[in-house]
């Protein structure tokens, strides 16, 4: 694997609250709940990197592997994986399920940002 840009990073239950929710004061946040064993999560998960590398800092990708929080995965009611969750301002803006193509991912994060 590349070189991961600083804009993307691992998060846990123990540092949720800092690295997603008090991170979301300065900038979006978005949260790639996803699992080693499902294809949609593996599949998704470049074209989520891409859009948030594009966005140069103005959007950061948090990635929590589920099985090793789900405590995360059941306080935000997951129903499915991936499920992708965006925060601004300390609360979540919007969320979606499944995997989508970068153009997709792009449209959705202008809908809830603006610009």
């Amino acid at each position: 694997m590349g070189k991961r840009s600083p804009d993307i990073y691992d998060v846990n239950e123990s540092d949720f609250q800092q690295k997603v929710i008090e991170a979301s004061r300065q900038s979006a946040v978005v949260v790639d709940f996803w699992a080693e064993w499902c294809a949609p999560c593996i599949a998704l998960a470049p074209a989520l990197e891409r859009v948030v590398e594009e966005c140069e800092g103005s959007v950061i990708l948090a990635k929590v592997e589920v099985d090793d929080n789900m405590r995360l995965a059941g306080h935000y009611r997951l129903r499915g994986f991936p499920t992708v969750i965006l925060f601004r301002g300390g609360s979540e803006l919007a969320r979606f399920g499944g995997s989508r193509p970068a153009h997709w991912i792009r449209e959705w994060l202008r809908e809830h940002l603006g610009g």
